[in-house]
C-alpha cells in the first residue's frame, strides 16, 4: 500500500447503541465529556437477584446497558411480529445499525451498482436460554405443539445468520460472512473487510459487531486476581486498576477504497492505512493468557503493509482491560513493536473506551475504532477518565507512550493525524488497525440556488418526525450546505411510499419549511404513466423565460435554437428573444412589452419556444412523457415531443400561423361559465364555439359587435364570463382565409409519423398518424373548437396516469382538476400561476417533487450544476414496537440443583427418527431453562 492521497479503505459510515448513548453523535459527546454511562443498580432494579447468603463486598452490580432492547420496527424489516419476538436482540439491533450506517454514509443500496460485503460477528444468545427457553408457552409451542417452529427460532438465533440476515433485509450482494473470534470479533471483521476492498471482493462493505447479554440488569461476583472489577469501574493504565466491566452495545462502519469514496463524494472520517490479524499460537502460558510477542508481531504486520512509521502515530486506542497484568502486556507488545522504528519517549498518546463503557466484547473493537475515527476526524484526543497514575508494572516514561487524561487538541505538527486500534481476543486472535485523517477536500463555490428537499417513509407518522428530526440536525448544524444537505436527501435513502418535498433557499428557510405541513404524496403506480401538456394563448407573459435562460443550459440551448430558427429578414427573432428576456432594465417598459406579447404574430412563437425548451430541460432531468397533450397552439410542441416535426420545422410554421392569423380581422374571445350543451343556446350564425376547456367552462369567439351585444345578453342572463386578452377571434369562421394559407404551407413538408401517442384536442381523441401527417388536420386546428375536455379525460383514463403542464402558467392543471374527477388525480404545473410567477427555478423544482412524490422516477444527479458531497444528516426513525418475550420471575439462589430430564411425551416406537429428535428437543430445552437459574 503506497502513501497516496487515494490509496487506503476510507471509513465513510458508521452507526451503534451504546451504553448510555442510543447513536453515535450522542457517544462521541459522552467520550469527549469524559463520562463513565456505566450503570450501577440497586437491590432492588436487578433482573436476577442477589444471590441469597452472599455479602455485598463480593457481589458487584453494575454492567454497561442498553435502552429499549425490547422493541424493534418490525414492519419495517418486513418481519410479522411473532417472528421479531423469536429473534435475538442482537440480531435486531445488528439490523437496525447497518441500515443507520448506510444512510449515515449517505447510500441508499438499492441504488448502489457495486457489491456490498458484510462481515460481522456477535456474542452468544443469552435471550434463547433466559427468555425464550425459559417461557413455558414458548418450549411448549416449540416441542409439542411445533406452532413457533424450530427452523424460525434457529434462524433467529444462530450466530451463522447474523451477517447474512443483513445482507438479505438489504439487498447487498457481496460477501456475508459472520465472524467470531471472541472480544476481537468485530476488529477481525473490519481487517477482513479491508482485506476484501483491497483484492476487489466487494465495492463497499458494512463491518463491526454487537453484544446483548440477558438478563441486562444485573451483577457479577468479584474474585481477586480475576478479569472482573471489585467495584464497576473499569480503570484502564490506572495505578488503580483491577478488572473490567462487561457491558452490552453493538458497532458497525461502513467501508469503501478511497478513491471510490472520493469520486462519490463521501464524508470520509478516516482512511485505514494498515490492518493485520494474527494469532498468539501455543507459546504462551494458557489457552486465555495474552502474548508481548503475539500482540508486537500484529501491530508490526499493520504498519508494515500500510508502510507507516511509528513515529508518526500519535494516538492509540488500547485494548486496555484494565486488568493488573493485561494492560502491562499490552503496553509491553505495543513498545516492542514502536521501538523498531524509534527509540523516542511519550509522544504518543494512550488510552481505551473500555474506562467509559466497559467491555462489548464482540463489540469492542469497532467501538474503539469509532471513537478513534471521530477523534482523527475532529482532530482532538479525548480524556481517558479514571487514571489515577500509572500502574506500577507500566514505566510509561520508558515507552512511546503516554496517557492522555483531558481533552486536547491533536498536536498541530502531526499531519496527516494518525492513530492505531488493538483489539485481542481470548484464545489468541489479535487484530490491529492502523487509520489517518482523510484527504484534504476541495474547495468549492458556494451558489446560491433553491434546492430540493425530499423525504419519504414507510409510514405517515414515521414521515412527520423525520421532518422534524432534519429541521432540528440543520438548526443544530447552521455551517451545513443545503446543496449538500439536498443532494444526500435524494441519492442516499430508500425510496419509500409516503413521500414529501419541500424547496427552500436557504437552511432558515428549509428549517422553517420542514415545520410546516406539507402535501403527502403516495406513488400512484410502481411505474406511473406521464402525460405531457401544452397550454394555448393567454399564458404568455414578457420575462417569462429569463430565470431558466440564465440558470439552465439545455433551456438556453432550445431557445437559442428556436430563435435561430426564426432570425430571417423580418428579425422577428431578435424581438422574440427580447421579449422572452424582458427585464426592468429593457429598453421597452412592462406596458409596451406586453402589448407587443399579446400580438398573436409574437405570443404563438414565444408559448411555442417557451414549452419546447421546459419540456427538453425535463426531457434532459429524466422526466420522459409517455403521451402528448397540445391546447391549441400547444400541440405543436406535443409534435415535436413525439417526433413528428423537426423542431426547426415547428419553429417556422408556428411563426407562420402566427402571422397568418394576425393578418386577419379583428374579434373577440369570452370565457363563460357554462356546460357546452348551455353554451350552443348563445351560439349564432357569427358567433362559434371556440374551446370546451371543462364540464362548465367554455370559450365564445367571434367578431367584436356580435361579442359585444353577447356580453350584454350574459349580464342579463346572470352568466358569468369574462373577456379574454386576444386581439383576434380564434378557432372561429374569421380565421378560413388563414387556414387555407396554413395547409398550403404544411403540404410541402414531411411529417412523421408520432411515437408517442398524441391525445388531439381537434378531435377529442388520440390521433392517428394519418390525421397527424395530413395538413388538412393541421389546417383544421386553427378553426376548429378545442375539445379539451375530451382529449383529456381520454388520455387520462389509466388511473396511473400523471399530468404534467409544461408551460407558462397553470391554466391547464385547473381544468384538467375540473374535468377528471378521480381521487388522487392531482396535475402538476411546472411554472407559476401568470398573474405571481415568482421564483421559477423553485417552482420547478417543486414540480419534481411532487412528479417524485407520485412515483415518478427522477435523475437526481442530472439535477446538479457542480458535485456535491454526501453528508451525515438523520437516519430512519424506526418506530419500535415491544416484540419480547419475559422470562419468568427469579427467586434468589440456594444451590444449584441438577435438573431432572421430563420423560418424551407420545413417544415414536423405539429407535425411530421421530423419537430421537424429540428426546433431544426436550433435554437441550431443559438444560437452556437450567441454564438461567
Amino acid at each position: 500500500m503506497t502513501d497516496t492521497a487515494q490509496s487506503g479503505i476510507a471509513i465513510v459510515g458508521m452507526a451503534g447503541r451504546f451504553p448510555g448513548a442510543q447513536d453515535v453523535a450522542t457517544f462521541w459527546e459522552n467520550i469527549k465529556a469524559g463520562k463513565d454511562t456505566i450503570s450501577h443498580f440497586e437491590p432492588e432494579e436487578l433482573e436476577i437477584p442477589q444471590p441469597a447468603g452472599e455479602g455485598d463486598g463480593q457481589f458487584v452490580r453494575a454492567k454497561g446497558v442498553l435502552d429499549d432492547i425490547d422493541k424493534f420496527d418490525a414492519r419495517f424489516f418486513g418481519y410479522l411480529p411473532r417472528e421479531a419476538e423469536v429473534m435475538d436482540p442482537q440480531h435486531r439491533v445488528f439490523l437496525e445499525i447497518c441500515w443507520e450506517a448506510m444512510e449515515h454514509a449517505g447510500h441508499d443500496a438499492a441504488r448502489y451498482d457495486g457489491a456490498v460485503g458484510v462481515y460481522a460477528g456477535c456474542y452468544m444468545d443469552t435471550y434463547l436460554i433466559n427468555n425464550l427457553c425459559a417461557d413455558e408457552k414458548f418450549r411448549r409451542d416449540l416441542i409439542d405443539n411445533i406452532q413457533v417452529g424450530t427452523l424460525q427460532t434457529e434462524l433467529g438465533n444462530d450466530k451463522d445468520y447474523l451477517a447474512t440476515r443483513v445482507a438479505f433485509k438489504m439487498g447487498l450482494r457481496g460477501p456475508a460472512m459472520t465472524i467470531q473470534t471472541a472480544c476481537s470479533t468485530s476488529l477481525v471483521a473490519i481487517a477482513s473487510a479491508c482485506q476484501a476492498l483491497d483484492t476487489y471482493g466487494c465495492d463497499m462493505a458494512l463491518a463491526g459487531g454487537v453484544t446483548i447479554v440477558l438478563p441486562q440488569k444485573r451483577g457479577y461476583f468479584y474474585k481477586e486476581g480475576g478479569m472482573l472489577s471489585p467495584d464497576g469501574t473499569c480503570r484502564t493504565f490506572s495505578s488503580d486498576a483491577a478488572g473490567t466491566v462487561f457491558s452490552n452495545g453493538a458497532a458497525v462502519l461502513l467501508l469503501k477504497r478511497v478513491e471510490d469514496a472520493i469520486a462519490d463524494g463521501n464524508t470520509i472520517y478516516a482512511v485505514i492505512r494498515g490492518y493485520g490479524t494474527n494469532n498468539d499460537g501455543g507459546t504462551k502460558v494458557s489457552y486465555t493468557a495474552p502474548s508481548v510477542e503475539g500482540q508486537a508481531e500484529v501491530i508490526s504486520l499493520a504498519m508494515g503493509l500500510g508502510e507507516i512509521d511509528a513515529r508518526s502515530i500519535g494516538y492509540v486506542e488500547a485494548h486496555g482491560t484494565a486488568t493488573p497484568l493485561g494492560d502491562p502486556i499490552e503496553i509491553a507488545g505495543l513498545t516492542t513493536a514502536y521501538r523498531r522504528d524509534t527509540d523516542d519517549r511519550q509522544y504518543c498518546a494512550i488510552g481505551s473506551v473500555k474506562a467509559n463503557l466497559g467491555h462489548l466484547d464482540a463489540a469492542s473493537g469497532a467501538i474503539g475504532l469509532i471513537k478513534t475515527s471521530l477523534s482523527v476526524h475532529e482532530g482532538v484526543l479525548p480524556p481517558q477518565i479514571h487514571y489515577a497514575g500509572p500502574n506500577p508494572n507500566i514505566d510509561f516514561e520508558a515507552t512511546p507512550f503516554y496517557v492522555n487524561t483531558a481533552l486536547n487538541p491533536w498536536p498541530a505538527a502531526q499531519e496527516p493525524r494518525r492513530a492505531a486500534v488493538s483489539s485481542f481476543g481470548v484464545g489468541g486472535t489479535n487484530a490491529h488497525v492502523v487509520i489517518e485523517s482523510a484527504p484534504t477536500a476541495a474547495e468549492r463555490a458556494v451558489r446560491e440556488e433553491p434546492q430540493i428537499l425530499v423525504l419519504s417513509a414507510r409510514t405517515d407518522t414515521a414521515l412527520a418526525q423525520q421532518k422534524l428530526r432534519l429541521a432540528a440536525y440543520l438548526e443544530a448544524n447552521p455551517q451545513l450546505r443545503l446543496d449538500d444537505v439536498s443532494h444526500t436527501l435524494q441519492v442516499g435513502r430508500r425510496q419509500f411510499e409516503q413521500r414529501t418535498a419541500i424547496v427552500a433557499r436557504s437552511p432558515a428557510e428549509a428549517i422553517e419549511r420542514l415545520r410546516m405541513e406539507t402535501p403527502i404524496h403516495k406513488p400512484v403506480a410502481s411505474s406511473p404513466g406521464l402525460l405531457f401538456q401544452f397550454p394555448g394563448q393567454g399564458v404568455q407573459y414578457p420575462g417569462m423565460a429569463r430565470q431558466h435562460y440564465a440558470a439552465d443550459a439545455v433551456f438556453k440551448a432550445t431557445i437559442d435554437n428556436v430563435i435561430g430558427s426564426l432570425s430571417g429578414k423580418d428579425q422577428q427573432g431578435k424581438a422574440l428573444k427580447g421579449l422572452l428576456l424582458w427585464d426592468e432594465t429593457s429598453p421597452l417598459s412592462g406596458e409596451a412589452a406586453a402589448a407587443q406579447l399579446a400580438q398573436t404574430s409574437l405570443a404563438q412563437p414565444a408559448i411555442f419556444a417557451m414549452e419546447i425548451a421546459l419540456a427538453h430541460s425535463m426531457r434532459a432531468r429524466g422526466i420522459v412523457p409517455d403521451a402528448v397533450i397540445g391546447h391549441s397552439i400547444g400541440e405543436f410542441a406535443a409534435a415535436v415531443l413525439a417526433n413528428v416535426m423537426d423542431l426547426d420545422v415547428a419553429a417556422r410554421l408556428v411563426a407562420l400561423r402566427g402571422r397568418l392569423m394576425q393578418q386577419m380581422p379583428a374579434g373577440k374571445m369570452l370565457a363563460v361559465r357554462l356546460s357546452a350543451d348551455e353554451a350552443t343556446s348563445y351560439i349564432s350564425g357569427e358567433i362559434d364555439l371556440a374551446a370546451i376547456n371543462s364540464p362548465s367552462l367554455c370559450v365564445l369567439s367571434g367578431p367584436t359587435d356580435a361579442m359585444d351585444a353577447l356580453t350584454e345578453r350574459l349580464t342579463s342572463d346572470e352568466v358569468a364570463f369574462s373577456v379574454l386578452k386576444t386581439s383576434h377571434a380564434f378557432h372561429s369562421a374569421m380565421m378560413a382565409p388563414a387556414r387555407e394559407s396554413f395547409e398550403e404551407a404544411v403540404a410541402a413538408l414531411d411529417l412523421r409519423p408520432a411515437q408517442l401517442p398524441v391525445f388531439s384536442t381537434v378531435t377529442g381523441m388520440q390521433l392517428s398518424d394519418k390525421d397527424m401527417m395530413d395538413p388538412a388536420y393541421w389546417g383544421q386546428q386553427i378553426t376548429s373548437p378545442v375539445r379539451y375536455v375530451d382529449a383529456i379525460r381520454l388520455a387520462t383514463a389509466e388511473a396511473s396516469t400523471i399530468v404534467v403542464e409544461v408551460g407558462p402558467g397553470q391554466t391547464l392543471s385547473t381544468l384538467a382538476r375540473q374535468s377528471v374527477r378521480r381521487p388522487g388525480f392531482s396535475p402538476v404545473s411546472v411554472l407559476g400561476p401568470v398573474q405571481e410567477p415568482g421564483d421559477d427555478e423553485a417552482h420547478l423544482l417543486a414540480a419534481l417533487g411532487a412528479l417524485w412524490g407520485q412515483g415518478v422516477a427522477l435523475h437526481w444527479s442530472d439535477l446538479r450544476t457542480a458535485p456535491c458531497q454526501r453528508i451525515p444528516l438523520p437516519t430512519y426513525p424506526f418506530e419500535r414496537q415491544r416484540h419480547w418475550v419475559d422470562p419468568p420471575a427469579r427467586q434468589p439462589v440456594q444451590e444449584a440443583v441438577p435438573p431432572t430430564m421430563p420423560a418424551p411425551a407420545n413417544a415414536a416406537p423405539d429407535g425411530s427418527i421421530e423419537q430421537l429428535v424429540e428426546t433431544q428437543l426436550r433435554i437441550i430445552a431443559a438444560q437452556l431453562a437450567a441454564l438461567k437459574s
